[in-house]
C-alpha cells in the first residue's frame, strides 16, 4: 500500500450508491426500495436509518432476502453498528477491519448521520497486490501485515510504549515480594506451602490467559455489551468453579503422595480452588474495562491482568492458609 493513499481521507473512496433503508419499512418496502436504486457493487450489509438520517442499525442481506414480506426492518435489524468515522484517513479505515473482521463499515459524520459505507474492496489489488477473489481471512492477515509494516517505529518509540506496561509487572512483583514477607511465619511452619507456590501462581495465569483470550475474541466481533458481559461471567464464573474443584483434587492428591497430611493437603487445594475463580473473573473483566476506559485491551490487557491475577492469587493463597494452618 502505498504512503500516498494511507494518508488520504476515508471520505475520499466512500461509497454513496448504496441505499439507506428506514427503520420503519417493511422488508418488502426494503426490497422495492433497492431495486429502485440498483448499486453499482454486490451489497453485503444494508444499513438502517432514522428519521433525521442518523444510523440505527445493520441488516445484513441474508437477513433481508429471508425476511416475511411484512416484516419491520426495525425487528430484522442488529442494533449494535460499528461506524468509521468520516474524519478517518484509509489507514484508520484498514484498522477497523482488521480488528473488527467485518467486510463493509457505514462512514458517519459527528451526529452519526450515515455519509456513505466502505467496503473491503478498498484494500484490493491497487493497493495490496491482492487480487479481489482473495479468501476473506487471507486478506484480513495481509492486511493486517501491511498495516504493521506502515506502523513501524523506532527501538525508542517502542521502548516507550512497552516499558510502562512492564513497570505495572515490576510493581505487581515487588507487592508479591511483600505478601510473602507478611506471611512468612506460615511459609517456615508449613515447607508445602512455599513448595507449591509456583504450581499455583502458573494454573492461575494459564486460567487467566484462557479467559482473556474469549474477552479479546469477543471484542475482534465489535463493542461487547453489558449483556454479553454479563452473560460471560456467569458461565466463567461456572467454568472457573468446574476447574478449581478439578484442579484443587488434582494437586490435593499431589501435595499429599509427596509427604503432607491431608489437612495441609485440603488447604492448599481449596486456596487453589478459590484464587483460580478470581483469576477466571479478572481475565475477563479486564480487557472488558480497558476498552471502556479507551485503552487499547491487546497491549495493556495482559501485563495489568497478569499483575493483578498474581497479586490476588497470592493475597487469597496466604490468607487462607496462615487462617487454617495455624
Amino acid at each position: 500500500m502505498k504512503s500516498a493513499h494511507v494518508d488520504r481521507p476515508v471520505l475520499d473512496f466512500v461509497r454513496s450508491d448504496t441505499p439507506l433503508l428506514s427503520r420503519g419499512m417493511t422488508a418488502a418496502e426494503a426490497m422495492r426500495a433497492i431495486r429502485d436504486r440498483p448499486t453499482s457493487q454486490a451489497a453485503i450489509y444494508f444499513y438502517v436509518v432514522d428519521e433525521s438520517r442518523k444510523l440505527a442499525g445493520v441488516l445484513p442481506t441474508r437477513s433481508l432476502l429471508l425476511a416475511q414480506p411484512e416484516e419491520k426492518i426495525a425487528e430484522l435489524m442488529i442494533e449494535r453498528v460499528i461506524a468509521i468515522p468520516q474524519t478517518a484517513t484509509v489507514l484508520d479505515a484498514c484498522e477497523f477491519f482488521v480488528l473488527h473482521k467485518f467486510l463493509a463499515f457505514p462512514v458517519v459524520d459527528a451526529q452519526r448521520r450515515v455519509v456513505g459505507t466502505v467496503d473491503i474492496s478498498l484494500f484490493n489489488e491497487e493497493f495490496f497486490g491482492m487480487p479481489e477473489h482473495e479468501r476473506p481471512d487471507d486478506l484480513f492477515q495481509a492486511l493486517g501485515f501491511h498495516i504493521s509494516e506502515l506502523r513501524n517505529a523506532s527501538a525508542l518509540r517502542v521502548f516507550r510504549v512497552r516499558f510502562p506496561w512492564l513497570l505495572v509487572t515490576i510493581g505487581a512483583g515487588t507487592i508479591c515480594a511483600f505478601l510473602a514477607r507478611a506471611h512468612e511465619t506460615t511459609l517456615s511452619r508449613s515447607i508445602f506451602v512455599a513448595f507449591f507456590l509456583t504450581l499455583v501462581l502458573a494454573l492461575n495465569e494459564a486460567v487467566t490467559v484462557q479467559s482473556m483470550a474469549l474477552a479479546l475474541e469477543a471484542m475482534h466481533a465489535g463493542n461487547p455489551s453489558r449483556r454479553w458481559y454479563l452473560g460471560a461471567l456467569r458461565r466463567e464464573a461456572l467454568t472457573a468453579l468446574l476447574l478449581g474443584l478439578g484442579c484443587g483434587a488434582v494437586v490435593a492428591i499431589v501435595v499429599f503422595v509427596v509427604g503432607a497430611n491431608l489437612w495441609s493437603a485440603f488447604v492448599i487445594s481449596a486456596s487453589i480452588a478459590m484464587s483460580l475463580c478470581a483469576a477466571c473473573i479478572l481475565g475477563l473483566s479486564m480487557p472488558t474495562l480497558l476498552r471502556a476506559v479507551k485503552l487499547d485491551p491487546r497491549i495493556a490487557a495482559g501485563p495489568i491482568t497478569l499483575a493483578l491475577t498474581d497479586v490476588a492469587t497470592l493475597l487469597i493463597y496466604f490468607t487462607f492458609a496462615s487462617a487454617m494452618l495455624r
